[in-house]
């Protein structure tokens, strides 16, 4: 019995040591401070040391601020949202085709999504740019990485369906942005016109297994413990948090975007999430970039895509 006890002890030990060290990074990764401070980098982007200091301590995350305004014409409004005051750049073109609302990505903010919302308003569309509850402009500073951000689409949708009912509505959505507007579809049950994804990850798992892996470290068990303290601190179930599941409940047309140098997302889950889709369907992959803005390699390829998508499933159809 005593040879077993240091054994015992020292697992004992490791077991709450590994919780701890979850729930402050699950902490630190789902909610942003007010400190101003240098955002840590990507992971890939660290050196040895660096990740060993990221890994005791937790990454900065201090709360994305938006820096640049548009050089449209543009009024801030407020949205009421279940997570609180969500902020957001509405600019109403007259005699739009339609509208579309644009969401961005984890640690991201809606003036991140200026270009994207120029190129829709060149097609003829009014665009209401969001910033997520607990980032930019809106209250709170927590995230669940698409997971309650599915309200803010909602209530963003909400809004743009009553400033004109006649007028479609279209979804537009980068990385969380995307997995938050496929969840609103298949558990809030908005209904889009339209929507157009770029690089929704497949799993809230699958997505927190890579960041462990872009550091050099096992996933397991640390993945798995930060998503259930994760999930604890932010009163949801992580594991269920699977972009599949709600793909195959999405009966909108759908496009699918996605880079093949993606070091956050696999193809697989992309092909599965792209398979997995209820409705009308189209993809296009590009080569040579990843997780990152497409049209800043494949501008024009990203245009077209995106303009005959809408031309076929929103512009005819609004004429039929």
């Amino acid at each position: 019995m005593k040879l077993r006890s240091p054994l015992t002890a020292g697992t004992l030990f490791l077991f709450a040591s590994a919780n701890v060290l979850a729930f402050c990074h699950a902490w630190n990764f789902t909610h942003f401070s007010t400190d101003i401070k240098p955002r840590t980098d990507q992971p890939e982007e660290l050196s040895r040391i660096e990740r060993l200091k990221v890994l005791l301590t937790g990454v900065e995350n201090p709360k994305p601020v938006n820096e640049v305004y548009p050089d449209f014409p543009y009024e801030t409004i407020n949205l009421a949202s279940p997570n609180g005051r969500l902020e957001a750049w509405y600019s109403v073109l007259p005699n739009a085709k339609g509208c579309v609302a644009l969401f961005h990505g984890y640690t991201g903010n809606k003036a991140k999504l200026l270009h994207e919302a120029e190129n829709f308003r060149q097609l003829g569309y009014s665009t209401l740019l969001v910033d997520f509850s607990g980032n930019g402009g809106s209250e709170g500073n927590q995230c669940t990485v698409g997971y309650r951000e599915a309200f803010d689409v909602a209530a963003a949708f909400q809004f743009l369906q009553q400033q004109n009912p006649e007028l479609p509505v279209c979804l537009y959505g980068i990385s969380m942005g995307a997995v938050a507007i496929l969840r609103s579809q298949s558990e809030l049950g908005i209904r889009p016109t339209a929507s157009i994804i770029e690089c929704p990850y497949g799993s809230l798992l699958e997505t927190t297994q890579i960041r462990f892996h872009s550091m050099g470290v096992p996933d397991f068990p640390l993945a798995n413990l930060l998503l259930f303290w994760g999930g604890v601190q932010n009163g949801f179930w992580p594991f269920k948090v699977d972009s599949r599941d709600y793909a195959r409940r999405v009966t909108a047309p759908t496009l699918l975007l996605y880079g093949l140098d993606d070091a956050r997302v696999t193809r697989q889950e992309t092909d599965d999430i792209f398979d997995a889709l209820g409705g009308p369907k189209d993809r296009h992959y590009f080569a040579g970039v990843g997780h990152e803005p497409y049209y800043v390699l494949h501008l024009e390829t990203w245009r077209n895509k995106i303009s005959g998508f809408l031309e076929q499933y929103v512009t005819r159809q609004s004429e039929v």
